[in-house]
């Protein structure tokens, strides 16, 4: 992104409040994935299946995967911006605070609420914090990383997710229609988010 195109995403302080909110969105979409037990993400089986065999929290494992990942941006000449690192600290806090609020659902009802809610509010909040123009998350940044070394988008994307599903799974970590679904939801969802979380004017 050239410094030319940035005064189009608006003023710093808007930048940086849709940068936190979509970070605090974020959390709180995986925590409701999670507490729904109906499956979440790929990475988030991950997450879960590293708590289950090591200890700590998922919110945990996300900053300490998260951070793991960005070492793997040196190689690949990848740049950090405020947003990666905001990124890589806050999702995870925000994922276990809203796990510690929200009481686990019980009836199957309410946790495909859960679950359907997680799936939404993930996607608003990636509409949010990419188009705050602060830095991708790890994740993403090691999914172009990829890229610039000859994958396409499509083959390292899925090499990541089919890497950290497989590997969650055998950890122990929930795999279930609910990952499912947000593996077929969240790129439409996202695709639909994102034009209408860019700032205006």
């Amino acid at each position: 992104m050239s410094e030319a195109s940035l005064p189009s995403l608006g003023s710093l302080p808007n930048r940086l409040l849709r940068l936190y909110a979509g970070l605090a969105l974020y959390g709180t979409g995986i925590a409701l994935q999670i507490e729904s037990r109906l499956g979440g993400s790929p990475w988030d089986v991950f997450h879960q299946g590293l708590a289950v065999h090591l200890g700590l929290s998922v919110g945990m494992w996300i900053i300490i995967v998260g951070a793991l990942v960005m070492l793997l941006w040196i190689p690949l000449r990848q740049r950090p911006g405020i947003g990666t690192i905001s990124n890589v600290i806050l999702v995870g806090v925000f994922a276990d605070a809203v796990m510690w609020l929200v009481p686990e659902p019980g009836p199957l009802a309410v946790r495909w609420a859960c679950l359907l809610a997680g799936v939404v509010v993930t996607a608003a909040a990636t509409g949010l914090y990419i188009g705050a123009g602060l830095g991708p998350g790890p994740r993403d940044g090691l999914m172009t990383g990829l890229n610039r070394l000859g994958l396409s988008i499509r083959v390292a994307r899925t090499l990541i997710e089919v890497t950290a599903l497989a590997v969650g799974w055998l950890l122990g970590g929930v795999v279930g229609v609910g990952t499912v679904v947000f593996a077929l939801a969240i790129g439409p969802l996202t695709q639909f988010f994102m034009p209408r979380m860019r700032p205006r004017g």
